[in-house]
């Protein structure tokens, strides 16, 4: 197969995403509940050595980042990953690709609204979580419903408040730490890292349980790929997009747990609540807890406002190539409006199994890593198959090339691999590992039954093509 030429620049007046929008949206998919909430089971797996898990999770998501923004600059096009599959590892890659990013972030968005539930309860104990999850879906859907650009600016105002909100917590844990501040300044400090059971209380298998919430929290991030077919200028908004990960992450991941551990012993971060929010109610300051709880209110919102945009342009793509139902093609203004409203719905049901199930955070986000690593996994293929297509010219003339080819390539796929199997190994993840390969089973024999596997449309062909 044959790398396709690329395309001539879309039109500018189709797209509705500036590239102050698309750095901010790359900037929020990396601050979510897999942060605020889901690094709290991390840090109980593992203790401190849970930093060691944050850096090698980082560093498969940037050179899985790198991968799509190298094709997503060469090819500019709406479906983004599942269309890239679809042309480097055929129809049945781009189907289940699409397919199982839509399954993702359905779960992902089930976890952001149990998330939202949990938090509420701090000012509102007897208030049902699901009049809160209501609110949420009308807010949401109204944004995602309205314009490419409300969803922009949306997301722009999500991103300000909480990366402003992770920046003051790691200022303020700084100065609590320099300054002995709190009702216990005894129980603060780098000691904290070592002083109960060492660096590694829980083993080297403690540290490897962690992988799987910590690769949940850095889900999503491939949403940059998707929003930047929506932008201005995509040669120069995804470059800069990518390229601001490895910072990222240090700062928001690495840092910021950095400082809740030194700021409390690791064994006193419970889960009842964020690790944020649960430290400075610890430390006495109510206030900054309050305002803290917000803040991960707003991650969350941020998270769903996000994961349905990039879902709708997703399965919208799979439409279009005729893998996913004729009525998801249909769009308003631009606006995925038949799938948007499908996704809420879907969203409607899965919140009613959550309500009879509510002690279900764990498994939820382990369900969440195996659809995300798969998704990652495909990206990575596509991108070893698109290179493998191309001639030294075509190689010499990528204008965004991955770093450090092709080893940090094969070093994301291995990485990937080990985390099924130990989806396989450890107990507590078999029901997320035995319903994520459900899933696949499912919509593989669904895309022969349907005929999905005759579909002509070509992945490349303009009417994908924002």
């Amino acid at each position: 197969m044959t790398s396709p030429a690329v395309p001539a620049k879309p039109p500018q007046s189709a797209r509705g995403l500036t590239h102050r929008h698309i750095h901010f949206i790359a900037l929020g998919s990396a601050i979510g509940t897999g942060l605020f909430y889901g690094s709290a089971g991390a840090i109980q797996a593992a203790g401190p050595s849970v930093l060691l898990v944050y850096l090698l999770g980082g560093a498969v998501v940037y050179f899985m980042l790198r991968a799509l923004g190298e094709m997503s600059v060469r090819h500019p096009v709406r479906g983004s990953f599942a269309v890239y599959c679809r042309e480097h590892l055929g129809g049945l890659g781009g189907y289940i690709t699409g397919w199982m990013f839509a399954f993702e972030m359905m779960i992902v968005c089930l976890a952001d609204l149990t998330a939202i539930g949990i938090y509420m309860k701090l000012w509102f104990p007897a208030t049902p979580s699901w009049v809160w999850i209501a609110v949420t879906l009308l807010v949401i859907g109204a944004a995602n419903l309205a314009s490419v650009r409300w969803f922009g600016e949306l997301e722009f105002a999500f991103t300000i408040i909480k990366v402003g909100a992770v920046v003051a917590m790691i200022l303020g844990g700084a100065a609590i730490l320099a300054f002995n501040l709190g009702e216990n300044p005894e129980l603060t400090g780098i000691d904290n890292l070592w002083n109960d059971g060492g660096f590694f209380p829980n083993g080297v298998q403690g540290m490897i349980a962690a992988f799987i919430l910590v690769l949940f929290a850095f889900g999503g991030t491939e949403i940059i790929g998707v929003a930047g077919t929506e932008a201005d200028d995509p040669d120069r908004a995804i470059p800069k997009a990518v390229n601001t990960v490895p910072a990222r992450i240090l700062l928001f991941y690495v840092l910021a747990i950095l400082v809740i551990l030194m700021l409390n012993p690791w064994r006193t971060i419970d889960g009842e609540q964020s690790p944020f929010v649960q430290i400075f109610s610890t430390l006495g300051v109510s206030w900054a807890a309050g305002l803290l709880n917000l803040v991960v209110i707003t991650a969350a919102l941020s998270a769903i406002n996000a994961d349905l945009f990039g879902t709708g342009r997703v399965l919208t793509g799979l439409a279009k190539e005729g893998l996913a139902p004729k009525a998801m093609s249909r769009t308003v203004r631009d606006i995925p409006v038949m799938t948007t409203a499908s996704l809420l719905l879907v969203l409607i049901l899965g919140v009613v199994l959550n309500a009879a199930f509510p002690n279900v955070f764990e498994t939820i986000a382990a369900l969440a890593t195996f659809a995300t690593v798969f998704v990652w996994l495909m990206i990575l293929l596509a991108h070893l198959a698109s290179r493998h297509n191309m001639t030294p010219d075509q190689v010499e003339a990528l204008r965004f090339p991955v770093p450090f080819w092709p080893y940090g390539q094969w070093f994301a796929v291995a990485f990937i691999l080990f985390t099924f199997g130990i989806m396989a190994w450890l107990p507590q993840y078999h029901l997320a590992l035995a319903v994520g390969v459900g899933f696949l089973v499912l919509m593989t024999a669904l895309y022969f039954i349907t005929g999905r596997n005759k579909a002509v449309a070509p992945a490349a062909s303009a009417h994908n093509r924002k």
